[in-house]
């Protein structure tokens, strides 16, 4: 006889709880925490064992059992955070849904985010409560990530080209991630910078001097992290041309050049494409309208960033050039390719997760 397990610990539903269960998995702005265990218990009383719950909400068959037996146990208080030992709470599960309702689907009157001694004077709660709060719902008002969708009709050709160029680059190829890091500040600091000592950090004066810009134009090797770096004064199809002559004489005569670049101007002029059609080793690939984070230079570029140019100091163009030749001859003796692990189907199937979240929430 075929062994069933452990039986399953049956969840039914008042209409009240099953109302308010909906209302906590729908609503688009609730903590995804909550809404999760809604979906688990939901899911639960409508029959379903742990295994095909877990593989249709993509989690852990343990994490749906823990939630179908707190539920069992305490009913909706369960879907909480457990009470910790001591002194029984003081604050009930509709103020704590009121001040996560409040947080995510309003703003003060007269600021554009709530503090936590904003909301403890709109809720009546101390501002540890409000504290703890948002820290067990994972809410963080005082902070404010960006976010771009690109608006190019031709946005999943270009995904599957350019991601289909990092998972299989073709052979007797060299595909090299393109861009230029434009209008870098030459600054100097008006005061002597003071150098870090133990108990106290580096020091710097907070105004600086301006002596000019700089262009960085630089190819990244996908397969051993390895660049072709060229600086300019000037930004300019006349300048990408020069660097483009500058890889066809780097790579050799034998390998064909796959280039990924974004859709600026200077990459399209009569003159380039003029030379590339005299130069037909030379493959174009351009990446989506706002889509600069599918390409690889543009990881490089923060490493530069990071560690050369944000906390330099220059007192020319010339010696900021020469800082930055050396930094990326440094970086070639010991060079560190990128893996890119998502594929294209992925990217797509998370950018429309994460459109169906923000259409929602727009209702």
């Amino acid at each position: 006889m075929a062994r069933t397990g452990r039986p399953k610990t049956p969840v039914t539903l008042s209409a009240d709880e099953r109302a308010t269960l909906e209302r906590w998995a729908r609503r688009a702005k609730s903590s995804q925490v909550l809404a999760m265990r809604s979906k688990i218990v939901l899911a639960c009383a409508d029959g379903l064992d742990n295994i095909e719950i877990a593989a249709a909400l993509r989690i852990h068959r343990d994490t749906v059992s823990k939630w179908r037996r707190r539920f069992v146990r305490l009913r909706l208080e369960g879907l909480m955070d457990e009470q910790r030992p001591g002194r029984p709470p003081s604050v009930t599960l509709d103020q704590v849904e009121q001040v996560v309702v409040t947080t995510l689907e309003q703003v003060p009157r007269n600021a554009t985010h709530w503090s936590r001694t904003s909301m403890a004077a709109r809720s009546g709660l101390s501002k540890s409560t409000i504290g703890r709060i948002w820290r067990d719902f994972g809410l963080k008002p005082h902070r404010a990530d960006t976010f771009k969708l690109s608006s190019d009709p031709l946005f999943v050709e270009k995904v599957v080209d350019v991601v289909g160029l990092y998972h299989n680059p073709p052979e007797r190829a060299v595909v090299l991630c393109v861009d230029e890091k434009s209008q870098i500040q030459v600054l100097d600091r008006s005061q002597p910078v003071l150098q870090m000592m133990p108990g106290m950090p580096e020091r710097r004066a907070h105004d600086y001097v301006r002596n000019g810009i700089a262009s960085l134009f630089a190819a990244f090797n996908i397969a051993d992290g390895t660049v072709i770096g060229e600086l300019h004064r000037q930004h300019r199809a006349a300048e990408f041309k020069k660097f483009l002559i500058t890889i066809d004489k780097s790579v050799p005569a034998d390998l064909d050049v796959h280039l990924i670049c974004d859709n600026y101007g200077t990459h399209k002029t009569p003159a380039i494409k003029a030379w590339l059609a005299r130069h037909p080793r030379f493959h174009m690939h351009f990446t989506p309208t706002g889509s600069s984070w599918i390409n690889q230079v543009e990881r490089w570029f923060g490493f530069l960033t990071d560690q050369m140019i944000r906390r330099g100091v220059h007192k020319s163009v010339q010696a900021l050039e020469s800082g930055i030749r050396a930094w990326i001859a440094d970086w070639n003796d010991n060079p560190r390719p990128f893996v890119w692990k998502k594929t294209a189907e992925e990217i797509l199937d998370s950018l429309a997760r994460y459109c169906r979240r923000i259409s929602d929430a727009g209702h």
